[in-house]
């Protein structure tokens, strides 16, 4: 279920400034509408920050508050792409598997695991099946390093650079070792 009150308005300069663009939906290419976007504010709702067009790259995760610098969120050349995520009211459930397409030992999770070599003696997560909610999943222990999002669907292997639909892109072989569900507390 999408939040209405999902809005985001980019700057063209730091701190604010410059040409503004607001959003409240997915938008592929911040260019085509803004020549460069070096800050943020949230006004509500959750979205995630691409720093490469048709939500490529390095991926972000925004909730509500100001982003005076693109740097200061760890990114080398500002924003290129967003997605807005949708809120989601219901259970959360996914099946995590040691290797890609869907080898190895497997867990079905339902809650946040900050990690899950100490939860399931997994080294990490390299497929899954996501069946409900949104989630982030993260490279290291403990919801740190490159994280990505990701909605139902299956997922074979990651690449940072996934498209919408689970496109290829980036590098391949990603292994994530924690994952958080985006629920109600995050908007």
């Amino acid at each position: 279920m999408p939040n209405m009150n999902s809005r985001i308005v980019f700057y063209e300069d730091r701190n604010f400034m410059g040409r503004s663009h607001e959003c409240s939906t997915d938008c592929p290419d911040m260019y085509s509408f803004l020549s460069r976007c070096h800050s943020c504010k949230v006004e509500g709702g959750c979205f995630m920050l691409y720093d490469r067009p048709n939500y490529m790259g390095n991926q972000y995760f925004m909730r509500r508050g100001e982003y005076a610098d693109y740097h200061m969120m760890g990114m080398a050349n500002g924003m290129r792409s967003c997605r807005m995520i949708p809120m989601h009211r219901g259970s959360y459930r996914m099946k995590i598997y040691e290797r890609e397409s869907f080898g190895g030992q497997s867990h079905e999770i339902m809650e946040d695991c900050d990690n899950i070599m100490d939860r399931y003696r997994m080294s990490s997560c390299m497929s899954c099946n996501i069946q409900d909610g949104h989630w982030l999943m993260y490279e290291m222990p403990h919801f740190r390093g490159r994280m990505m999002f990701m909605r139902p669907g299956e997922y074979r292997h990651f690449s940072m650079g996934m498209g919408s639909m689970g496109g290829m892109g980036g590098m391949g072989g990603m292994r994530f070792q924690s994952m958080r569900r985006i629920n109600e507390s995050w908007y």
